[in-house]
């Protein structure tokens, strides 16, 4: 690999990263509020994007930039499917305006990191 492989790859984690802050706090308001504690698909969709996450974890703090990629893209359908699904779970869950910005926030996040990990889709 070169160094300039190195540089775009550190580039796109580095892009992804900052989405994912989005996407931990989105986790976070649905971890900690009150519908969670009723309803198992709001506490999947905050699992899954925990469990994506994590599986970045590692590789983000060993530097590993190829990995961290490869995991992005490996678990990128899951992270999505989390996406759809609070969508289409968001308006039966609340109306309230903090969980339309969550979604908000969650759908616009994840639709970057999908074009930054699939470029050509």
């Amino acid at each position: 690999m070169t160094e300039q492989d190195d540089n775009h790859e550190a580039e796109l984690v580095a892009r992804i990263d900052a989405l994912l802050s989005h996407v931990w706090m989105v986790r976070a308001f649905l971890k900690h509020c009150e519908e969670a504690e009723e309803d198992d698909e709001l506490n999947e969709v905050q699992r899954t994007l925990y469990d994506y996450m994590l599986a970045l974890g590692a590789p983000l703090q060993s530097g590993d930039h190829a990995k961290y990629l490869k995991q992005a893209k490996k678990k990128l359908k899951k992270l999505v499917a989390a996406k759809d699904l609070f969508e289409e779970i968001q308006p039966e869950i609340s109306s309230h305006t903090n969980f339309k910005m969550a979604v908000v926030s969650l759908s616009q996040s994840v639709r970057k990191i999908e074009s930054i990990l699939q470029p050509d889709a």
